[in-house]
């Protein structure tokens, strides 16, 4: 079993954990607890950082973010991005394949095990769902020719049909609830060839439903202001943890 003894995220609001919210309203996500299965298998101290901030781009994520990871010289660097690229009215799916394998090119050559992560697929509770969950298969097929040549490992979250299940998203709909950043950080873990440990925050709860007024007022229609004025719910916003950190790992 490999021990990494270092860890650094980046990404957008999958990666930050936007709807795994805490009491103390800031939100923990799959890499926290990636970065805490990590602790709690290694023999010394491992740190921590995740640079990810929501609404970004996959090539912000690319100049910014994976320049900063790889100034920390981490053992291992966790790339996630595209999820909002495909939600835009544009894309090109082949330019979004072709940066992702560009990025996980510059990763390896820093000497850091890379892992890629593929967010969820929240298509089937999203208005305009078919078109996302199309956009999402053809990207998720393109990255999946590209990366068996890199060495990498690839969590391919997208194809987690029990992710899908309503209950694991929080209500917008569009992010993981804490439930759904658990499951995700088990994938991750075992693709990593290491012991998942015990989180749960409890049974898996249905998100209750909301009337489409109601919904599309307080989700839909902000996101669609956004993209109307070219702001990003991540403007302003710095990274939850741009520094490298020890992992606290609990009592027993």
């Amino acid at each position: 079993m490999h021990e990494y003894r270092s860890y650094v995220a980046i990404g957008d609001s999958f990666t930050e954990g936007l709807g795994d919210d805490q009491p103390d309203g800031s939100v923990r996500g799959w890499a926290d607890l990636v970065a805490l299965g990590l602790a709690l298998t290694s023999t010394t101290p491992v740190t921590y950082a995740n640079l990810a901030i929501r609404g970004r781009l996959l090539a912000p994520i690319i100049t910014g973010q994976l320049d900063a990871a790889i100034a920390l010289h981490p053992a291992l660097l966790s790339l996630n991005g595209g999820g909002n690229d495909i939600l835009r009215p544009r894309v090109a799916i082949a330019s979004i394949a072709d940066q992702i394998e560009a990025a996980v090119d510059r990763a390896s050559a820093s000497g850091a095990h890379v892992l890629l992560v593929s967010g969820g697929n929240p298509s089937a509770h999203l208005p305009l769902g078919a078109v996302f969950q199309r956009r999402g298969d053809a990207l998720a097929e393109a990255v999946r020719q590209r990366i068996p040549e890199h060495g990498v490992t690839f969590v391919d979250n997208w194809a987690d049909p029990g992710l899908g299940d309503v209950r694991y998203w929080s209500r917008d709909k569009l992010h993981l609830n804490s439930r759904g950043h658990e499951r995700v950080a088990g994938n991750v873990l075992a693709g990593l060839g290491l012991p998942v440990p015990d989180v749960s925050t409890g049974e898996v709860v249905a998100v209750p439903a909301q009337r489409t007024a109601d919904y599309w007022r307080e989700y839909v229609l902000p996101w669609v202001g956004r993209r109307i004025t070219g702001r990003s719910s991540g403007d302003n916003r710095e990274p939850k943890s741009a520094v490298l950190r020890p992992v606290e790992v609990p009592r027993a």
